[in-house]
């Protein structure tokens, strides 16, 4: 499905008919991340090339929200892997502990001034790259010089790429609109704080299913929710 060949209002909407069959089903959404990898594939078709690499982790101090099936998703995947790195002497879960720590309640500039390199990356290079949320992955430059020059504060603008950023926005949207079809927590949450809270609470993604919201204390977009529902009503109808 391509946002050019029909629109991103009709992507959207079967975005959100997909996200909403998987719910029911009681499947996992994971489907959101390979859609966007097959989606920006497509959209990027002659962009200029992304200059993201590995070990390029300039952007890596800006604040990150996920949605409640990522966070859930990323939780399960820092215990899976918890036993193989601490043999490496990498502690992801402590990582994150100690970054919520120091950034909660911090808004977007606050991160950015505090120069706090994301938990997740040692020795520049990403080690939850495979599970990462879709803010991350909708986050890509044409050129990483000017995204070290950003971060180092000399420049202001960086030439990001904007089919990911699209993308990024209509699935994130169209995985919301499904979640609260279904009646599920479906705000956006501050990431290192959400996933505290979901590895502290074992039950965390049970009780996220029957309705309850145990992500709440990380809320991220509480003012924005009340239009975000107006336009999911207006759009199903």
């Amino acid at each position: 499905m391509s946002t050019t060949d029909h629109g991103a209002e009709a992507f959207f909407r079967e975005q959100r008919a997909a996200f909403t069959h998987t719910l029911a089903t009681q499947g996992r959404l994971l489907q959101a991340w390979d859609s966007f990898d097959g989606n920006v594939a497509i959209q990027c078709e002659g962009q200029p090339p992304v200059d993201c690499a590995k070990g390029c982790a300039s952007c890596c101090t800006l604040r990150v929200t996920a949605l409640a099936p990522e966070v859930f998703v990323l939780a399960d995947y820092l215990r899976a892997t918890a036993p193989a790195l601490q043999r490496h002497g990498i502690d992801l879960i402590a990582a994150v502990r100690d970054a919520d720590a120091a950034t909660r309640g911090l808004n977007e500039t606050a991160r950015v001034a505090a120069r706090r390199r994301c938990a997740f990356v040692v020795q520049g290079v990403c080690l939850i790259h495979r599970a990462r949320p879709l803010a991350c992955r909708g986050h890509a430059s044409h050129d990483r010089r000017a995204c070290a020059d950003a971060a180092a504060g000399r420049v202001e603008e960086v030439p990001f790429s904007g089919p990911h950023r699209l993308v990024r926005l209509l699935l994130q949207a169209a995985l919301q609109a499904a979640l609260r079809d279904q009646g599920k927590a479906w705000g956006a949450y501050e990431l290192n704080h959400a996933l505290v809270l979901a590895l502290d609470r074992p039950d965390a993604q049970a009780v996220w299913k029957q309705g309850e919201d145990p992500l709440a204390d990380a809320a991220a977009d509480l003012e924005l929710r009340e239009a975000m529902a107006a336009g999911f009503d207006e759009m199903r109808h």
